[in-house]
């Protein structure tokens, strides 16, 4: 296999557990705590702006392809096997959400708060 079609592969294996963790988060079975680290890797995942901006060479892809991987593999085990294979076999048939309109405003705005706040300490440092 080229190494193309495994990266193929992987990617949309990836995007499937991105899913099976979406719809883990929904099962009332899946732990708060595990509920947590789900909500920030499914949000991370499907956010339209990255930690680290991609169109910075090297290290712009750099987050998903460390980060994300890193985060669904501590999601996983943090989720009961019972639930993730429930929520395995009920991502194959499943459609993606649909995100509205006020999630990604949401999302944007935890980003620019996040980026502010960075910017207030650092101005206030070196001043």
């Amino acid at each position: 296999m080229s190494r193309w079609r495994q990266w193929k592969k992987w990617v949309r294996s990836l995007k499937r557990e991105v899913l099976t963790l979406y719809l883990a988060y929904h099962d009332p079975r899946t732990p708060l705590y595990a509920k947590l680290v789900v909500g920030m890797v499914v949000a991370y995942a499907l956010s339209p702006i990255d930690l680290i901006p991609d169109p910075i060479p090297v290290l712009g892809y750099l987050d998903d392809f460390i980060l994300l991987p890193l985060g669904i593999l501590l999601a996983r085990r943090l989720i009961p096997i019972d639930v993730m294979d429930d929520c395995r076999s009920r991502a194959v048939g499943h459609a993606w959400p649909k995100i509205n309109l006020i999630s990604a405003i949401v999302i944007v705005l935890i980003w620019l708060a996040t980026l502010s706040a960075f910017t207030y300490y650092f101005v206030c440092q070196t001043s």
